[in-house]
């Protein structure tokens, strides 16, 4: 198209640019290198900076968590057999934020702020950084727009994704995290591959490696983009043959694509084996979060009160009816597409915390949008078709949609709206409003502590309490006999002995479905503990945790030897000890609740009086 008749959408990409920078930059985060960014970022510091990527210095890690508040706990490493910590993400997204972090560490070094990689230099370099990514693939997506649809089109559809869909959230309010990004390599990777299939250029096809090597190394379920060229232009046997037949042709261009995708992709590979000793590291430890192939989630995904997609962010609707209209007009692109975005949306729903966490709608599928565009664009180009009155109907619609969806993102700023504990009560309660009050927030989902650190239960008269278990050591197996005594009892007769021949007494093991219907419990767990040497000399523990598949997650207990209750156990005396634990986002109903006493010393301590409760929120 003619460029002078190019100017509307041109015009609408520069009020979003400005727009964007604005709102950027007077809601920029106090510190964006924390939480998830801040494990993601931690190769380039510790890299070039530390000069310890096995970070076996743990107090550096410590000291920069005390200084910038960058999380609550170090979840972003894990400790391996071979002594190192293992970054928890993969690379991609340091490559990514790498010449943020090279130009700021340069300003630090050239002026009085610290060369850590965390100050404020280093800060400002990845929020103006994400704000250039944002930028660069709204550029992109307007390029290929052009080249499908006229310029009014272009430029609502431009309207549409920004103002009318939850990318407004994550390039506005959290442009750090790898959404925006991927967001920005999946259009350049949409424009690579329709480039490569104009002119067959070698640079075209290097290009694509690249960007499709770079998704794969920020997040390895990002290799599917490779279904987008290899199913350009196929739609029909025919098709299939002259696509093996292209990929014969250019034979030379397709070992090169390989070869810099294994290159990239090596990188990671030999990170992991220096310094876990494993070619193939699986750094996702915790068992209560992992993919669930098998029972993906994927109606929650697109309908559930708590983060449902298409409840959030209803313009994709629009997107989604625009594959009939895409299969209609153009079968060439619409085969590439649809089948991209239904194994996406099978990947993400099949993880297991498939809300991912505390954002606005399912920012998972953000990254996708740069896909999307296309389908949608067919959707307004078949309505722009339509009779007056549908027209009408369509637009009075978006901007009902746009109007929601900045409003809904404004709650969920102002905390009216949960990032992650909605329920449909609660939404439906606090629709439209400005304003909530404690009661309506009553309505959501339990609040969870996402510190490491367990709440007490309060307001126990809000439920109703059970005895599950009661042990009081009175009945027991003769062959274990010697572990009982009756000399030191709390109640009854007999109390459990425990010394360098038994370490471990099972108190309780109970299926998430046996223990309750809800979504969650309270347990509180109690125990009499009587120590006659100094604590340290006879460390014990009460464990509560839940297994998935057998392996821990949500594991908590009370350590008797810490600094707590090393001062509360008094020797020669019944001590009472308590623990209130929260049931986690259990992954499988099947998941086993396990309690038990763990002696870790050889000395004698003895205990009476295991009582295991549960509490349960009365409706």
């Amino acid at each position: 198209m003619n460029k002078k008749y190019q100017k509307i959408s041109l015009l609408a990409l520069l009020i979003i640019i400005i727009l964007d920078i604005v709102l950027r930059y007077n809601n920029r985060p106090s510190n964006p290198i924390s939480w998830d960014v801040f494990g993601y970022y931690l190769y380039l510091p510790f890299t070039f900076i530390y000069h310890d990527l096995g970070i076996k210095d743990l107090d550096i890690v410590h000291k920069i968590i005390e200084q910038y508040n960058s999380t609550a706990t170090f979840y972003q490493a894990n400790m391996c057999s071979e002594g190192n910590r293992i970054m928890k993400y993969s690379m991609g997204m340091s490559v990514l934020y790498a010449p943020a972090f090279f130009v700021s560490h340069i300003i630090a070094l050239l002026s009085n702020f610290p060369a850590d990689g965390f100050s404020l230099p280093y800060q400002y370099g990845l929020i103006i950084s994400s704000s250039i990514y944002s930028i660069i693939g709204l550029i992109f997506i307007r390029k290929i727009l052009l080249k499908y649809f006229n310029d009014i089109i272009s430029a609502i559809v431009l309207i549409l994704l920004f103002f009318g869909t939850n990318y407004f959230s994550q390039c506005v309010y959290s442009a750090e995290m790898p959404h925006n990004h991927l967001f920005t390599i999946y259009a350049l990777i949409i424009w690579f591959t329709i480039k490569w299939h104009e002119n067959y250029k070698r640079k075209n096809i290097i290009f694509l490696a690249i960007f499709i090597g770079l998704a794969s190394l920020a997040r390895p379920s990002e290799v599917i983009s490779i279904l987008i060229p290899l199913l350009w232009n196929v739609y029909d046997r025919k098709s299939i043959k002259q696509k093996i037949n292209l990929l014969k042709k250019y034979k030379g261009q397709l070992i090169l694509f390989l070869i810099i995708l294994l290159i990239i992709g090596s990188f990671q590979i030999i990170y992991w084996k220096i310094y876990s000793g494993k070619f193939i590291y699986y750094s996702y430890l915790n068992p209560g979060e992992g993919f669930d192939f098998l029972r993906p989630y994927t109606l929650k995904v697109l309908f559930s009160f708590r983060k449902g997609w298409l409840i959030y962010t209803p313009m994709m609707i629009f997107a989604l009816l625009g594959f009939i209209s895409m299969y209609k007009s153009n079968k060439k692109l619409f085969y590439a597409i649809s089948i991209f975005f239904i194994i996406n949306l099978y990947i993400v729903s099949s993880w297991s915390c498939w809300w991912y966490a505390q954002c606005f709608s399912q920012r998972a599928l953000v990254q996708s949008y740069a896909v999307m565009v296309l389908p949608l664009g067919y959707f307004i180009n078949s309505i722009l078709k339509k009779k007056l009155y549908i027209k009408i109907i369509i637009f009075f619609i978006a901007v009902c949609f746009i109007i929601l969806n900045l409003f809904q993102i404004w709650q969920i700023r102002k905390g009216i709206l949960s990032t992650d504990r909605m329920t449909f009560p609660y939404y439906v309660k606090v629709f439209g409003k400005k304003n909530v009050n404690k009661n309506d927030k009553k309505l959501l989902l339990v609040d969870r502590n996402f510190k490491g650190e367990e709440r007490k239960l309060n307001n126990e008269e809000n439920y109703q309490r059970t005895v599950l278990k009661h042990i009081n050591f009175e009945n027991f197996d003769k062959k274990n006999k010697s572990h009982y005594t009756d000399t030191i009892s709390h109640s009854g007769k007999y109390a459990l002995k425990m010394d360098k021949n038994m370490h471990f007494f099972p108190g309780l093991s109970i299926k998430y479905k046996d223990l309750t219907p809800n979504y969650y419990t309270w347990i509180r767990v109690s125990l009499y503990v009587y120590p006659i040497y100094d604590i340290e000399e006879t460390p014990a523990s009460l464990i509560i945790t839940f297994q998935h598949k057998g392996k821990n997650y949500k594991y908590r207990g009370i350590d008797f030897s810490d600094k707590k209750h090393k001062t509360e156990l008094i020797k020669n005396q019944w001590n009472k000890v308590s623990y209130d634990y929260l049931t986690p986002e259990v992954r499988s109903k099947n998941d086993n609740l396990k309690i038990y006493i763990w002696n870790r010393g050889d000395e004698e301590i003895f205990f009476d009086d295991l009582i295991i409760e549960k509490f349960e929120a009365v409706k």
